[in-house]
């Protein structure tokens, strides 16, 4: 009788996977014109200017929208293995096998004592709210890593370490997931797989760390949450303008450096709070670890000055292996993260144009988009802390001194 759901239930989530991922490879193949702006010419322009320069044994140096670690030359030069496709179709079937991957992994995750399938249904539900952007970008490679790294914490610290160090080296955020790893072993495996790749791409490719100056000069993209400060501004007078900017829609004027450096102030303050949390953690059960790093890449997501719609695909990554866990107490911020990833594809790329324009419609979808994932940081954040870190141990009653009368009597 239970293999006989099992069965079913597996034929539903394959069934819901192929129909939902079909609809997606239709729309970034362009057989469906999706509404908004074409979320496919960072693959088919931008990605294949730097495969061709990738090709020739250099990064893109004189191009400042190259702004990730070294390794993500793999995921760019990754259509090469499919050479009888052309480069942007290649790049989606890679993305969608990646997507596969995940799925296979968070499903046999779900096997087991104390563990459960809901994570595999988060991320094929999950993964769609996001609309074609999610195969439009190399995200889905990394979430896929991340996400393996994570399942392998428990019974292989070395090979999660590993993972780890690896993807921070494709897109730098998967190092938060080391937070949650107690064990020794997994830190000095990512450690030694980072600077071992970063070596490699350091002797044989110039310009490996180019980014790094890059990344620092970016400014206020108009999705992320201090954005909203100007888009409020922009209809009292502020005198400042929106433009393509390090290879994203930013704020460039008056106060914007001050409102990015806020965001840096907030993100450092969310690295305080984690490394508290990390030397204060005294219980560790086994989805502890799953429950840090989404928190962690929840709390630097939401305080980042850019809230790309891809990175939501970290998010419901790490949300579906929350939800492997039956004893996980992140519920209700997976369900905030799965809400604000619908509201994300209204605001990019559907509506997109309210947005940049700063309208009553691009507000409203950015308040709402972002206040969710306020309200899940805050919350996943506190019910991580409420769960690992004991309470201090109340003070010893003193006794009471003997009253007057008692002294007299004795």
């Amino acid at each position: 009788m239970k293999t006989t759901a099992a069965r079913g239930s597996l034929a539903r989530l394959v069934a819901l996977w192929a129909l939902t991922r079909t609809a997606l490879m239709l729309c970034v193949l362009k057989v469906v014109v999706f509404p908004g702006p074409d979320v496919t010419s960072d693959v088919s322009v931008i990605y294949r200017g730097w495969y061709d320069v990738l090709r020739t044994g250099t990064f893109p140096l004189d191009d400042i929208t190259w702004q990730y670690p070294p390794a993500a030359a793999l995921a760019v030069l990754s259509p090469g293995l499919l050479p009888f496709l052309e480069y942007a179709t290649a790049f989606f079937v890679l993305a969608l096998v990646a997507d596969l991957v995940t799925l296979a992994l968070l499903r046999y995750a779900g096997r087991g004592p104390g563990r459960t399938h809901a994570g595999a249904w988060v991320w094929v539900a999950g993964v769609p709210l996001l609309g074609p952007t999610v195969y439009a970008r190399y995200d889905v490679m990394v979430t896929a890593v991340a996400v393996a790294a994570l399942l392998a914490a428990a019974r292989h610290p070395r090979l999660a370490g590993a993972l780890a160090g690896f993807g921070a080296l494709l897109k730098v955020w998967p190092a938060l997931l080391l937070l949650g790893m107690a064990r020794r072993r997994a830190w000095v495996s990512a450690a030694a797989t980072g600077a071992g790749v970063a070596a490699v791409f350091a002797a044989l490719m110039p310009g490996a760390f180019a980014f790094l100056t890059f990344q620092r000069d970016r400014g206020t993209e108009v999705e992320s949450l201090g954005a909203l400060v100007f888009h409020v501004a922009r209809h009292h007078g502020w005198q400042g303008e929106v433009l393509l900017n390090y290879g994203s829609v930013e704020f460039l004027g008056p106060y914007v450096n001050w409102v990015s450096t806020g965001a840096l102030l907030l993100s450092g303050a969310a690295l305080a709070w984690l490394v508290l949390w990390r030397l204060l953690a005294g219980r560790c059960e086994p989805h502890t670890v799953a429950d840090a790093a989404f928190v962690a890449v929840l709390l630097f997501t939401t305080t980042s000055r850019v809230i790309s719609p891809q990175y939501m695909v970290w998010l419901v990554g790490l949300a579906a292996v929350c939800r492997s866990f039956r004893g996980s107490r992140m519920g209700l911020p997976v369900a905030l993260v799965l809400a604000a990833s619908f509201v994300t594809v209204l605001e990019f790329p559907v509506h997109f144009d309210h947005v940049v324009a700063s309208d009553g419609l691009g507000i409203t979808l950015l308040v709402l988009r972002n206040g969710l994932l306020v309200v899940a940081a805050v919350v996943a954040a506190r019910r991580l802390w409420c769960a690992t870190v004991p309470l201090p141990a109340p003070l010893p009653r003193q006794q009471a001194a003997p009253s007057s009368e008692a002294t007299v009597s004795s």
